[in-house]
């Protein structure tokens, strides 16, 4: 069943800093999703511990919230059929030995933390991601 819906996804500093964001979004516009909100951020340690709360545990939270406070990163909406698990598709697996040809992380990541974006899992996690980035005036919705 085809769903119209909003996704996240976060662009990260390793690609912003190879001025990747136009391939990227070209990328994501020929998928057929359409970016309803943009914008670029340099987070701080409690933004970026916000994000990435769900992995406070693990013993790679710091560096990865270290990683994400190292350079500007570009927050956008999309929206379109599936979002969600378009944009997953099209970002590729979390794990670089499982990176299939064709995604975004294969053509533009270096490894499990410097892999050029992120995209929310469930709708309910976009709704909360896009929260933490959006206010209701910033996302072009009509």
């Amino acid at each position: 069943m085809s769903i119209r819906e909003k996704t996240f996804s976060l662009i990260k500093p390793d690609a912003v800093s190879k001025q990747l964001s136009g391939a990227i979004n070209n990328r994501i516009e020929t998928h057929g999703l359409q970016i309803i909100a943009q914008k670029m951020l340099w987070l701080d340690q409690y933004c970026a511990r916000m994000f990435y709360a769900v992995h406070k545990d693990r013993p790679f939270f710091g560096e990865l919230c270290d990683f994400l406070c190292s350079g500007p990163v570009i927050a956008q909406v999309l929206r379109g059929e599936n979002a969600v698990q378009k944009y997953r598709n099209l970002m590729g697996a979390t794990k670089p030995e499982e990176w299939a040809d064709g995604t975004l992380r294969k053509e533009f990541g270096e490894d499990l933390c410097k892999n050029a974006v992120h995209g929310s899992d469930s709708s309910e996690n976009a709704a909360l991601e896009i929260s933490l980035f959006f206010s209701g005036f910033e996302v072009f919705d009509c």
